[in-house]
């Protein structure tokens, strides 16, 4: 088997694990509210860090050189993932798919401030058609925007920006390091944002399965992608990632009635088209 069909592989189970995810955010948007959902994951996330850090002997790479840049991260992370889930609840998933999509463009706009890069023409252009293709998924004169679109579209802002300051915590942290302060920072924060209230809800029989899922899917979803990357060109990952509207599309149809909105794929292929011409106009300067 070559590295492409492995890539190609280990992103279906990347796509069944984003899909995964959103269904069980829906399905448990009833029995718990949002920051319920984080802390839960967050829990089951750092069960599994801390297993994975001791059977790889890996606890030393553990430090606090960076604290207050993981700090800041994992609180844009945060933000953004509870937005993603507010938004499952709200809209049709495709659409949060679609606009979630845009990530990438607002790393464009936001990288000269943050990372100090430079906005090259092609970065411009490709920024340009995400915002197109906001619009046409959103679509403010005619379908109106809703607390759905704004929150779907805010958490691409917030997953952009989690992209940057994790790109500089790569320079000097493992990703034992980045992934254990992940974790359990935002247990932390999740813990104080659903207890603010003074009521936490328990999971019980019906729920805890959905919360099981969110927590061993969102892992996955990553180490998934990870792994695709590390066998094939981001040119070829990306277009495949981009399965991910139309199976979602379906899921939304199959298991919510959820109408098959064309304007939805036509605005996700603009934003895709920026995306791809950008990673491929990077590939080659950098060639």
């Amino acid at each position: 088997m070559s590295p492409v069909v492995k890539a190609c592989l280990w992103m279906l189970g990347s796509i069944a694990s984003f899909s995964s995810m959103a269904v069980a955010g829906r399905e448990l948007s009833g029995m718990l509210d949002t920051f319920e959902i984080m802390m839960y994951r967050s829990l089951f996330g750092v069960l599994i860090v801390v297993i994975v850090a001791g059977i790889a002997g890996t606890w030393r790479q553990i430090n606090t050189q960076s604290l207050r840049l993981h700090t800041i991260r994992n609180l844009a992370h945060f933000t953004g993932q509870n937005l993603w889930f507010y938004a499952v609840t709200a809209i049709p998933l495709a659409q949060v798919f679609a606009l979630e999509f845009t990530s990438p463009l607002w790393v464009i706009v936001l990288s000269p401030l943050v990372l100090g890069e430079r906005l090259t023409l092609m970065r411009g252009i490709a920024a340009v058609m995400g915002f197109i293709g906001i619009l046409i998924v959103a679509r403010p004169d005619m379908a109106g925007i809703n607390a759905g679109v704004i929150t779907a579209a805010s958490s691409a802002i917030f997953f952009a920006l989690t992209i940057m300051f994790t790109k500089k915590l790569t320079r000097t942290q493992s990703i034992t390091c980045i992934l254990f302060y992940l974790t359990a920072m935002q247990l932390v924060f999740g813990v104080i944002a659903a207890g603010f209230d003074g009521d936490i809800a328990i999971p019980d029989a019906g729920s805890l399965p959905f919360v099981v899922v969110i927590g061993a899917a969102g892992l996955m979803a990553h180490y998934c992608m990870t792994n695709a990357l590390a066998l094939a060109p981001a040119t070829v990952v990306v277009p495949v990632d981009f399965i991910r509207l139309p199976a979602i599309a379906v899921v939304g149809m199959l298991l919510y009635g959820e109408a098959l909105d064309l304007w939805v794929f036509v605005g996700a292929l603009i934003i895709f088209t920026g995306n791809y011409l950008n990673l491929w106009s990077e590939t080659r300067r950098r060639a």
